[in-house]
């Protein structure tokens, strides 16, 4: 599993964004204002 901000951020970048600059807006500001409770899974959220 993912530990770090930096890996995670790698981790979406390779499923999800162009390198538009749109695009790494909009993932840059769902990661930034992701919340989710504490008996959630973070391994649900991303694969």
């Amino acid at each position: 599993m993912e530990k770090t901000s930096f890996i995670l951020w790698k981790r979406l970048e390779t499923l999800y964004a162009t390198k538009s600059l749109a695009n790494r807006l909009v993932l840059k500001q769902c990661l930034f204002t992701f919340h989710m409770n504490e008996c959630e899974v973070l391994r649900g959220h991303i694969c």
